[in-house]
């Protein structure tokens, strides 16, 4: 018979000292703008070394759970969809800079949150909400021959999209997924057919239409997909 090693792994002080922390913050005993107990306090109240409390502080800051500033006491910080996916950053910058299929892969999921997001905004979309996608196409045609005022608008239409969803992870998922992707509309001359794309889906939002409006971003989706490059050939 075999044995299934069962070796108790020694923690350390740190991890059972940022469990502590975190719990103070997830329970509710501190909330968002709350400064933390100083770090002599701390210290006291669990019996461990300043390194300990320091490392634990860093952890929860590195999570979006607290904001650390140089001379003043941390303070609880609320989470949002957007510093969620900020904590995703450094390690896609690492995934996607050596990894061709990461690319790809980014590309996928945006695809598949797109899809879903214009479905919705085609069921929800105000007319306020419309004429806000409309002023920003036509900010768009206006700065066609500007490639970064050109892309600008291109994504900041598609988070326009997101943001009549209603649901702010969508939002921060778009802007973050759109982040790392490398646009090369303005050099492909199909900067026309780009805003002829954009023009339609708007129409489709506006007709609250959710198939049409799955059906139409799936064509520009498609279309743009290949103009996508991976970094490393960005620069060749």
């Amino acid at each position: 018979m075999t044995l299934v090693s069962d070796h108790i792994v020694r923690r350390k002080l740190s991890d059972a000292v940022f469990d502590r922390l975190k719990l103070l913050i997830t329970s509710g005993e501190l909330q968002p703008g709350d400064a933390m107990p100083s770090e002599r306090d701390l210290m006291e109240r669990f019996g461990v070394g300043r390194p300990a409390i320091r490392e634990a502080m860093q952890q929860l800051s590195n999570m979006g759970l607290l904001t650390i500033s140089h001379g003043e006491r941390a303070k609880v910080r609320q989470p949002t969809a957007k510093s969620i996916f900020q904590q995703l950053d450094a390690a896609a910058d690492v995934m996607l800079s050596s990894s061709p299929t990461s690319l790809e892969h980014l590309k996928q999921a945006r695809r598949f949150f797109e899809l879903g997001m214009v479905r919705q905004a085609a069921s929800k979309a105000t007319l306020a909400d419309i004429a806000v996608l409309g002023e920003t196409l036509e900010l768009q045609r206006a700065n066609l021959g500007d490639p970064d005022a050109f892309i600008t608008a291109d994504m900041r239409l598609h988070t326009q999209i997101a943001a009549i969803t209603g649901n702010p992870l969508f939002e921060a998922m778009l802007g973050w997924l759109k982040k790392y992707h490398t646009e090369m509309l303005i050099w492909t001359g199909k900067e026309n057919l780009t805003l002829a794309e954009h023009e339609e889906i708007i129409h489709c939002v506006a007709s609250g239409d959710p198939d049409a409006a799955e059906r139409s971003m799936t064509r520009h989706l498609d279309r743009s997909a290949a103009l996508y490059i991976h970094q490393s050939g960005a620069h060749g």
